[in-house]
């Protein structure tokens, strides 16, 4: 898990998701699960 001030990047790859949990900002990715940050 990345922790990242912007999570563009992560949020193109494909298969990618943005969800907001306890009030931060996810992307997850089920495709390729390297591909995960928090925003922050």
């Amino acid at each position: 898990m990345k922790v990242r001030a912007s999570l563009k990047s992560l949020a193109r790859q494909p298969g990618a998701q943005v969800v907001r949990r306890r009030g931060k900002v996810f992307v997850i990715n089920r495709r390729n699960p390297r591909m995960k940050g928090r925003q922050g």
